[in-house]
């Protein structure tokens, strides 16, 4: 299955990434896309958490859903598509909010990386104050709603980004909690279309998760 991918990385550093742990918080848009990558990509231990089901308006953007899974539970569904792709891997689903009631129960379990996809300020934040604790190395994505350039996204850290309305809060609380860690995040340069309605296309959550995905791999490979 994973040949292409053996004859690129070389099989020391697949294996590496097989015996990676890894969680993604947020199976929507982008964390939808970063999950498929990250199967396609050898990962072998993955846990998965959101509290959301599927609603019609989420196809236009969300990879695990097609019209038959309209009402179902996102994790669900994301679980048993990454059982379609790798039935060898161990993925853990979570059908619930991270939270402060159940945060630090989720992010103890000894995972390498996490792949923040969620669109909760405060649970982002609190996200970058477990990695302390935890240990865990984090990419965090940023806004993808409102924009349509995908030149405009890039890997880069919290402090250097522009134009982006999540980032921004998310700069203060940051600073506001004085927080020095350096903390990379998945963010778009371009400037967001004002708009009352948060719109969305095919390819800017997809592209954004793929990054975040990159993110992973690559410092596994390095």
């Amino acid at each position: 299955m994973f040949e292409r991918l053996i004859s690129l990385v070389g099989k020391d550093k697949f294996s590496k990434l097989e015996k990676a742990n890894i969680l993604v918080v947020g199976i929507g848009g982008v964390g939808g896309y970063a999950l498929e990558a990250l199967i396609r990509s050898g990962i072998k231990n993955i846990s998965i958490i959101d509290y959301d089901n599927i609603e019609l308006s989420n196809i236009n953007r969300q990879i695990i859903t097609s019209v038959e899974s309209v009402g179902k539970s996102k994790v669900e569904v994301a679980k048993k598509r990454a059982l379609k792709i790798n039935p060898d891997i161990n993925i853990t689903a979570f059908e619930e909010k991270l939270s402060s009631d159940n945060i630090d129960e989720i992010l103890s379990k000894g995972f390498d990386y996490v792949i923040d996809a969620c669109d909760t300020i405060s649970t982002k934040v609190s996200i970058i104050e477990k990695s302390f604790i935890y240990k865990y190395k984090l990419i965090s994505s940023m806004g993808a709603a409102n924009k349509s350039d995908p030149s405009k996204i890039s890997i880069t850290e919290l402090s250097k980004t522009i134009n982006d309305p999540i980032a921004r809060i998310l700069r203060k609380k940051v600073k506001d909690l004085k927080i020095k860690k350096k903390i990379m995040v998945v963010s778009s340069s371009e400037l967001p279309k004002k708009s009352k309605v948060l719109g969305t296309n095919s390819y800017i959550p997809g592209i954004a998760g793929l990054l975040c995905a990159s993110y992973v791999i690559n410092d596994i490979t390095k």
